[in-house]
């Protein structure tokens, strides 16, 4: 048994009707309450809002999509696109039908080529043996001996043609010190034993320095740029005859 909810109106009284998002009035916009006791006209019926199969962009596929009966999407419900291989998109991947019965903004896919990378100094690159490189496309980079690569390893061709990141190989670094205890990636290391073959790029290394005043030791960077190492200014190297002075390192902290 349904239950219905009854409001006994004035007559005539007369209704207009509005619908939420999504729907629509299928009939007349208002009706009346005659003297009879009934509606005229006949009530409208609220339908809901449907769109019409979302139309596939060139160059892309739907990879979402539930339709209802007869290929219809109702107000709300979403149809989400791809692009083929080596087609870029863009825009929103997702269309959405509207309360007009109407998608939303389609995505783009356009075909996207990347120069071929260039081999940097002291290094080399690998990538695709083909005639063009597309979106999405990888390529490695390394360096020879003594070099350091600078940036990632592997770099990938983005929507807008370019490389997501130029590579470099930086030079290592010949110490000059003969002779010094230093922080190495948090211990402490002699610095004559540690880099015998150079230091490479990037790496740091923190020097013992004196404060005479004070009577303490404090603790200055150096690091490895591309084949420049500058020892700090206040870093004393002391010669192996000078046995009766104390190295910084074995004084107390400041």
């Amino acid at each position: 048994m349904e239950l219905y909810a009854i409001q006994l109106l004035n007559i005539p009284t007369q209704s207009v009707f509005l619908v939420t998002t999504g729907f629509f009035l299928n009939g007349t916009k208002s009706a009346q309450c005659t003297e009879e006791g009934i509606w005229s006209p006949n009530l409208p019926v609220c339908s809901p809002v449907t769109c019409p199969p979302p139309p596939t962009p060139k160059f892309a596929v739907l990879s979402a999509y539930e339709p209802l009966a007869g290929n219809r999407s109702v107000y709300g419900k979403q149809a989400v696109f791809k692009c083929l291989p080596n087609y870029a998109m863009f825009g929103n991947d997702t269309a959405t039908c509207t309360a007009h019965g109407n998608w939303t903004q389609l995505p783009e896919c356009r075909e996207v080529k990347c120069p071929f990378p260039i081999r940097p100094d002291n290094g080399f690159v690998n990538y695709p043996a083909k005639e063009a490189l597309t979106y999405k496309d990888k390529a490695t980079y390394g360096c020879h001996d003594t070099y350091v690569l600078d940036g990632p390893e592997e770099v990938e061709c983005n929507k807008f043609g370019n490389w997501s990141a130029q590579p470099s190989c930086k030079a290592s670094c010949k110490v000059s010190v003969k002779k010094a205890t230093v922080i190495f990636e948090g211990e402490r290391v002699k610095i004559q034993e540690k880099f015998k073959n150079g230091m490479l790029h990037g790496q740091k290394v923190s020097f013992f320095c004196k404060n005479k005043e004070k009577k303490c030791s404090y603790t200055e960077d150096a690091q490895c740029i591309d084949g420049t190492f500058e020892v700090p200014s206040c870093f004393k190297e002391h010669s192996s005859l000078a046995f009766w002075k104390t190295d910084a390192w074995d004084v107390k902290p400041c």
